[in-house]
Formats: C-alpha cells, structure tokens, sequence
C-alpha cells in the first residue's frame, strides 16, 4: 500500500471518530448543564477546555457564552477540529482513497456532510439541537458498520483501526481530565451536588451507562468510573482496550516494534486510586501524561509509515 493511502486511510477514520465524539460530547454535556442545579458554575467554556482550543477560541471570541461555543465546535472554519471541518476532512480523505474502501462509503460521507451542513443551524440552536447530534452519531456508526462489516481485514483496514483508536483514546482521557478538573474547582457543597450527575453523564458520552452497572455492580462515583474507563478491557471505549486495538491493528504491518513499545509504554503508566480525594490535580497530571504519550505514538506511527519518498509502500 501506498504510504499517502495509508496515512489518509487513518486520517479519515481519525476524523470520523472526532465528528462523531464531538457530537456525544455536545449532547451529553446539554443534558448535563440541563440536570445540575443552578447553584452549580459549570459553563459551556469547559467543552472549549476538553478539546484543547482555548487559545484559538479566545481569539476569535470574547463572549464565552453557549452560542458562541457551539459556533467554534460544530461549524467554525477557524477551528479546524469543528464537526463541519472533520466530516470536510474525512470527506477528502476518503475521495482520495475509494479504490480501498468499500464503495457505499463515499455516498453515505457525502449524504453526512450534506446534512451536517444543511441543518448546522439546529446544532447551534438548543431547540433542535439533540435530533441533530443524533442524527450525526447514528450516520457515523452507519458508515462505521459498513466499514466494519464490508472492508478487507488487509493494511488499509489496520490503519483505519489506528485512526479509531488512537482518536477515541485521545477523547477518553480528555472527558476524564474534564470531569477531574470540574470536582478540584468546585466547593465541597457544589461537589456534593454535581457528584450526584456529573460521572453518570461521563458514562454516558461513551455510551459505557449500562456495560458498567453489568461489569462494577456498584454505584456510580469517580473512582468507579475511572477504574471502569481507564482499566476494563472488554468495553470498547476505554484506554486500555483502545490501546490494545492499536497495538494489534500494528501487528499486521511492517516495521510496527516502536509503535508497539509506544503503546506497552502507555499501558506501563497506571495510575492507583481508593478513594474519590485521589482524583485530584495528580490525577489530572497522569491523564496529561497519557496525552502527551498518545502524541508521541502518533509521531512514531507518522515516522514509520507515512514519512517516505513518493510511491514507496508502507
């Protein structure tokens, strides 16, 4: 395989997981600020937070307000991880590479973007905007499901495995850093009140609500919910069951020893927690740990297979 085939391969599987995070992420954060008590200062600001673009939102706004935020994550083409700006990337990629994906995939990216785009204003809108990001989330594991259930288990299917994974990866550590940072900043009376929703709604972004109540069988708080989404390996969003698709997605290719050791580097890192006080700014420095490693995986897998000279193979 080409290796500008392979690295727009993972790019746009990398992009669709983000459209699709993106949209969980809105959607469970509205019925968060929807289900806290007032009394509790939690700020649509916090999502600029998760996704690491206060600076490049700063500069663009001086209103933090929720309309102004859902304009730079959903549809702001000065943000270039906005839901329009990926599905425009995945797009791309995908228009580029239709010889090794399965056929339906470049009409079911086009019906997305075309709806994404359409309707941008109800994403923006409260009114509306829950049908909308359903919407997105329910095409995004369509095109998923093809993918899935019609694409060749050769290269091109692996580095669509480290696009996915490396992305939801990302993503996990970062609504867990999140959700940290909300319990160090509050006062014992708030975090009284938001410990009653705050790590339910976590759960629910990854779609992981039920597969925990089957797999802790105790109440939901944040240790439980750490432990849960950092440690089990069997529920497909957590770190480590993403890591270990990555290093398995790694294994059919060539050249794969440093991205490997990368990963076993990650999965080394733990962290140990008993009690609710260990979340805490230590805590939030491990999941700053996990990122910065996840970047430095990225730049290996770059390095080892999409870094050569024009018409060599990865």
């Amino acid at each position: 395989m080409l290796s500008r085939v392979a690295e727009r391969l993972f790019w746009s599987a990398r992009y669709l997981e983000r459209v699709e995070n993106t949209a969980r992420l809105v959607s469970v954060y509205d019925e968060l600020l929807f289900d806290l008590p007032r009394d509790v200062k939690v700020t649509w600001f916090n999502l600029i937070e998760i996704n690491g673009c206060v600076e490049e939102f700063t500069n663009i706004y001086k209103d933090h307000g929720e309309k102004n935020v859902m304009r730079f994550l959903l549809a702001k083409e000065d943000n270039p991880s906005s839901l329009l700006n990926s599905l425009m990337m995945v797009r791309e990629n995908i228009r580029t590479t239709r010889d090794v994906v399965p056929e339906e995939m470049w009409e079911l990216i086009n019906e997305l973007c075309m709806y994404a785009r359409n309707h941008i204003q109800q994403g923006i809108n409260r009114s509306n905007r829950y049908a909308y990001l359903n919407a997105v989330i329910e095409s995004c594991q369509k095109i998923n499901g093809l993918l899935t259930n019609t694409m060749s288990r050769d290269e091109g299917w692996s580095f669509v495995m480290l696009g996915r994974y490396v992305e939801r990866a990302d993503m996990n550590t970062r609504i867990l850093d999140s959700a940290a940072t909300l319990k160090s900043s509050t006062t014992d009376e708030e975090l009284s009140l938001l410990n009653q929703v705050i790590w339910a709604k976590v759960l629910k972004s990854q779609s992981a609500y039920l597969s925990f109540q089957r797999t802790m069988r105790s109440e939901i708080d944040g240790v439980s919910t750490c432990q849960f989404l950092l440690t089990d390996e069997a529920f497909p969003r957590t770190l480590v069951y993403c890591l270990k698709q990555i290093k398995n997605a790694a294994s059919y290719l060539p050249r794969h020893e440093g991205v490997v050791v990368a990963v076993d580097k990650i999965l080394a890192n733990t962290y140990s927690m008993e009690t609710d006080d260990d979340i805490n700014r230590d805590f939030s420095g491990y999941l700053n740990d996990i990122q910065l490693a996840l970047i430095e995986m990225q730049n290996e897998i770059r390095e080892t297979w999409f870094h050569f000279k024009r018409g060599d193979a990865a």
